[in-house]
Order: structure tokens, then sequence, then C-alpha cells
């Protein structure tokens, strides 16, 4: 079995750069993603990579994926659960649906690929998973609710997995950046000109944090001096507090 780096929402933004990163490190990569021909692309660019256009938030997706590894002869020795999205706006006006398949795509696909990969690293005794979150996860969000409660479960969920696995050998990290500049501020309808255009590091750096704080088994990884002031500010003041200025906030 071939070991190879399975990075899913690796056709834009951070999973572009994770993808390349990867490669620097001499991984082989399994690029997972909707958009086959970004992935095909991106393949041929790294040229140790190989595409696997799928939807993560169809039920059975996840499953899916892991058939196609296995087809092919590959075994997953990193995990980065890079894919997922975010809506902005009021819960009680953005779209049911869509909402409840934010939930679904953030959470359930991640959590559904970190069950399937962890028994056999355990087995071996070694590998690694890397979850991407958010500075996010840190408060509640009023505007952008969902998206924010969805980041909570993934911080939570990876810190509990550190935990599990860490007497395996397999190591865990949960990334948690803050503004980034990728294509997810505008597909989040984030301003251009707001809080989260200004304070926006550049994906190279958030990428590199993510993967050294893997490499040393760090069960949190937030980029940038202050996002990590911010996230660690939110344990010291009132949660009405936290809430009221996460609020007001101009994205």
């Amino acid at each position: 079995m071939k070991p190879v780096a399975l990075v899913t929402g690796a056709s834009a933004g951070l999973g572009v750069e994770f993808a390349r990163q990867l490669a620097a490190r001499g991984q082989r990569l399994v690029l997972a993603a909707r958009r086959r021909d970004r992935l095909e692309t991106l393949a041929a660019e790294l040229g140790n990579a190989r595409a696997v256009g799928i939807d993560l938030a169809r039920p059975g997706a996840a499953e899916a994926l892991m058939r196609d590894v296995e087809a092919a002869g590959e075994q997953v020795e990193t995990l980065v659960n890079n894919a997922g999205f975010g809506l902005r706006g009021r819960v009680a006006e953005l779209d049911a649906r869509r909402q409840r398949d934010m939930i679904d795509f953030n959470c359930g696909a991640l959590t559904e690929l970190c069950r399937a990969v962890a028994p056999a690293m355990i087995e071996r005794g070694h590998g690694a998973i890397l979850n991407v979150a958010s500075t996010a996860a840190f408060q509640p969000g009023p505007n952008i609710a969902v998206y924010f409660a969805t980041k909570a479960y993934v911080l939570s969920f990876s810190e509990a997995l550190h935990e599990e696995l860490k007497p395996h050998g397999v190591r865990v990290s949960c990334l948690c950046p803050g503004p980034t500049r990728t294509e997810f501020g505008q597909v989040a309808g984030f301003s251009e000109d707001g809080a989260f255009d200004r304070r926006a590091m550049e994906a190279a750096a958030v990428v590199g944090a993510g993967l050294d704080g893997l490499e040393r088994n760090r069960a949190i990884v937030i980029p940038g001096a202050i996002n990590k002031v911010g996230a660690q500010a939110t344990r010291f003041a009132p949660r009405s507090t936290v809430r009221r200025i996460a609020g007001a906030l101009k994205f």
C-alpha cells in the first residue's frame, strides 16, 4: 500500500497551499474536492498527486472516498480535513437547507473521515490528522452563527481525538486560522473592506504553521500573534461581552 496525504477541499484556497507544501515535503498526494478540473490542473503541477472529484457534502461521500483510496492501493498516512464553507447572515434569514448542509459538511464529513483513517493508523502506530477549524471556534458569532458553531465542534472534537490517539503514536492537530486571503471570504459574503479583509494573513504562512504544528503534535495551532491574543482573550471576558463584541464586528 502506498502511503499518501489526503487533502480535502484541495481545489482552492488553503487546500491548494496544503497540497503544494506537502508535495514539497516529499509526500504523495490524493486531492479531493468537487471541482475536478481544478484538481487535475493542480495534480499535473505537482506531479506526485492524484485527483478525486467528489462532493463530500453528499451522504456516503466520505465512505466512497475511502473506497477510492483503497482501490488505488493507497493508505492514508496524513489526513488534512480542510474542506468546509461558511455563510454570513442571520439564522432566520439564511436558507435553511444551506445551513444544514454547512453542519453536515463542516462537521459530519470531517468526523467520518477521521473515523475512517484512525483504526489503521492505530494499528500501524503512526499517522497524522490535521483538522482545519478557525479562531471562530473560540466564541459565538452572531450573524455568522452556524459557521462559528461548526468550528467550535471541530476544535472540541479534534482536542478529544488528540488525547485518544496520542498513546498510539498518531498525531492530531487542529489549525485555527484567523482571516486568511482565500476564496472563503467571497463565498461567505464578507465585505472586501471589512475586518476580515484588513486582518487577513497569507495562506502560505497559515499552512506552514499548521504543518509545523502537526509535526510537533500540538493539539491547537493558532497562526499569527493577533489571532493568538484574540482567541485567548475570550477566556477572560464574560460570555455576554464576548458575543456582543463578535456581533458588532463588521465582516
